[in-house]
C-alpha cells in the first residue's frame, strides 16, 4: 500500500506542477521582443520656439482678418467695396505679414502668390480670380521632404453667393490662418538656427467655401511641379468656440481627422490593403499619429503650458463636411484636418444677426485665443519635428514566401540620404490598436537596404518603420508598401500559401 500511496503522491505532485506551469502567463512575442514606445525627448530649440507662440498676436491676426468685412472669394471681382475691404485686401495683408516675418529672419522665407481664374461653377457665377498666399522656408536638403500647414482665409454668409454682406469668419477660418502665420513666425528663426533638413511651407488658401478651389489648385501645382510633399496639416475651425452655456466644449483637446485608405488607391490596391488588414494605415493616418506623438512630447504640461492632447478620428472628415486637406488627398498626398472639439453651427456660415435671443454669426467674441495658441503649438511642434527628422524609409516589405511564426522584413534607405547620423526604428502594434505600441532600434548601413528577421508573428500585428536621428527626431512611419499590381492580377504569397 505504501508503494501505491507513494506513486499516487508523486503523480499528484506532477499534475500540480503541470497545472502550475499551464496557468503561468506567457509573455506574447510582440511584447517579449522590443520595448514599449514612450514619448520622444523634447528638443530644446523646438521647445524654445513653442514658447514664443503668442495668444495676443493670434488675437490681433484674427481681429485684423475680421475687419476686412467680407472675405468672400467672389468679392475679388467687385469694385464697389469700401476701401480696404474684401478678399483681395485680405490676401495683400497676409502677403505683407509673411514678408515682415521674412525680414525678421534675414529673408529666410520665399513669399509667393498662386493666382488663377476659377471658371464658372455651381458656387462661382462668373470667372473669378483666386489667390493663394504662401511662404517657403527651405531646409538644408535640396530634395528633402516638404511639410505644409494651411488655413483658408475666405469666409461666407448664409447665402453662398453673397459677396458684400459682413462675413467675419473669425473661427472659420481666420483661426486656421493665424496658426499658419504664427507657425511661420516662430519656426523661421528656429529652422535657420538649427539647420533642419526638411522644408516647411506656410499657406493661406482662398476659395474653400466655394468648393475647395484654392487648395485644389495648389495641390495640382504641387503634383505637377514634383514637390516632395510628405505631409499637409489643414487647420479649419480651430478657434475653440466659447458659446456661453456650452458645457460640452473641451479646451484641452483637438480633433485630427485622417483617411485610413488612400483616396487615390486603385481597386487592386484597395483589395490588397484589405487582404493585409492595412485599412488603418494610409500615409495620412501616419501623419495624424505623428501629430499625436508631437503632442505627447511637447504639450504634456511639463513645459509651462497646459496639457493639450490630440483626439485621433479614424475618418477623412466630419459628416456632411469637407476641407482643404481633401484636395491634397486627391493628388495622392498625406493630409489631415485639425478641428476644435465641438463646433457651434450658429457661428458658421450664418449672417450676423440676433434672432429669438440667439446670436448668429462667426464673431470674434466666440474665439478662445489661448486655445488657438495651443493648436498653433501642436502644429509647430509637428512641423519642426518632421523637418528636423531624417527622410522616411521606403518600400517596406514583409517576406511571406513560407509559413513561419517569425517575420522577415526589408526596406530601402531614405532618399535623399540623410546628411546626419540616424538609425531605424521598427515599430508594431496589435491589429486593433489605434497607435504604435512597441519598437526596436535597427542599425542603418548608409544607403544600403535593410533585411531583418524578428521573432514576432506578422499574423498578429501591423509593422511599420521610421528613421530616427541622434536627437530623437523621428520621421513619419512607413508601413507595408502596396504596389499598383501587375496585369492579369498576379497573386501574392499570402493569397497562395496553404
Amino acid at each position: 500500500m505504501g508503494g501505491v500511496c507513494a506513486a499516487v503522491v508523486l503523480c499528484a505532485a506532477s499534475v500540480s506542477e503541470q497545472s502550475k506551469a499551464a496557468t503561468m502567463q506567457v509573455l506574447p512575442d510582440y511584447r517579449a521582443y522590443g520595448a514599449p514606445l514612450t514619448a520622444a525627448p523634447a528638443d530644446p530649440q523646438i521647445s524654445a520656439a513653442l514658447r514664443q507662440i503668442s495668444a495676443t498676436r493670434i488675437q490681433k491676426t484674427i481681429a485684423t482678418l475680421v475687419a476686412f468685412g467680407t472675405r468672400s472669394t467672389l468679392s475679388s471681382m467687385e469694385t464697389d467695396l469700401p476701401q480696404g475691404q474684401g478678399v483681395t485686401a485680405a490676401a495683400d495683408w497676409i502677403y505683407a505679414q509673411f514678408e515682415s516675418i521674412s525680414q525678421q529672419c534675414g529673408g529666410c522665407l520665399e513669399v509667393k502668390r498662386d493666382t488663377f481664374v476659377q471658371p464658372v461653377s455651381g458656387r462661382v457665377a462668373r470667372p473669378t480670380t483666386l489667390t493663394n498666399v504662401y511662404a517657403i522656408l527651405r531646409g538644408t536638403e535640396p530634395n528633402g521632404p516638404i511639410f505644409l500647414v494651411t488655413g483658408h482665409y475666405d469666409s461666407r454668409n448664409t447665402a453662398i453667393m453673397d459677396d458684400h454682406g459682413v462675413a467675419p469668419g473669425a473661427n472659420d477660418d481666420a483661426s486656421g490662418v493665424a496658426v499658419s502665420l504664427e507657425s511661420a513666425r516662430v519656426l523661421s528663426a528656429a529652422s535657420r538656427k538649427a539647420g533642419w533638413p526638411g522644408t516647411l511651407i506656410f499657406v493661406a488658401v482662398a476659395g474653400e467655401e466655394q468648393g475647395l478651389y484654392g487648395s485644389g489648385h495648389l495641390a495640382e501645382l504641387a503634383r505637377s511641379q514634383g514637390w516632395n510633399l510628405a505631409g499637409v496639416l489643414n487647420n479649419d475651425i480651430v478657434g475653440g468656440d466659447t458659446t456661453p452655456g456650452d458645457s460640452l466644449q473641451r479646451k484641452d483637446v483637438v480633433r485630427v481627422f485622417s483617411e485610413g485608405v488612400p483616396t487615390t488607391a486603385t481597386p487592386e490596391q484597395t483589395r490588397r490593403i484589405r487582404a493585409l488588414g492595412l485599412m488603418d494605415d494610409a500615409p495620412s493616418r501616419q501623419l495624424a499619429r505623428a501629430m499625436d506623438a508631437a503632442a505627447r512630447t511637447y504639450l504634456n504640461g511639463l513645459h509651462g503650458e497646459p496639457k493639450f492632447t490630440v483626439f485621433l478620428v479614424a475618418r477623412p472628415d466630419r459628416y456632411l463636411r469637407g476641407g482643404d486637406h481633401m484636395s491634397f488627398n486627391q493628388q495622392g498626398f498625406a493630409a489631415v484636418r485639425v478641428t476644435e472639439w465641438r463646433e457651434n453651427f450658429d457661428h458658421q456660415h450664418q449672417n450676423v444677426r440676433v434672432e429669438n435671443g440667439v446670436q448668429y454669426g462667426d464673431l470674434l467674441k466666440f474665439v478662445d485665443f489661448r486655445y488657438v495658441a495651443n493648436v498653433a503649438r501642436l502644429n509647430a511642434a509637428t512641423l519642426a519635428t518632421l523637418a528636423a527628422a531624417p527622410s522616411a524609409p521606403r518600400g517596406l516589405r514583409i517576406h511571406a514566401e513560407r509559413l513561419e511564426n517569425g517575420t522577415t522584413l526589408s526596406w530601402n534607405a531614405p532618399e535623399p540620404k540623410p546628411s546626419r547620423a540616424f538609425h531605424y526604428q521598427l515599430v508594431w502594434r496589435v491589429t486593433d490598436a489605434a497607435d504604435w505600441q512597441y519598437g526596436k532600434a535597427i542599425p542603418a548601413s548608409g544607403a544600403q537596404p535593410v533585411l531583418v528577421t524578428v521573432p514576432v508573428s506578422k499574423d498578429n500585428v501591423i509593422f511599420g518603420v521610421r528613421t530616427v536621428d541622434a536627437d530623437g527626431h523621428a520621421s513619419v512611419v512607413t508601413t507595408v508598401e502596396v504596389p499598383a499590381g501587375t496585369p492579369g492580377g498576379a497573386k501574392h504569397p499570402w493569397e497562395t500559401a496553404k
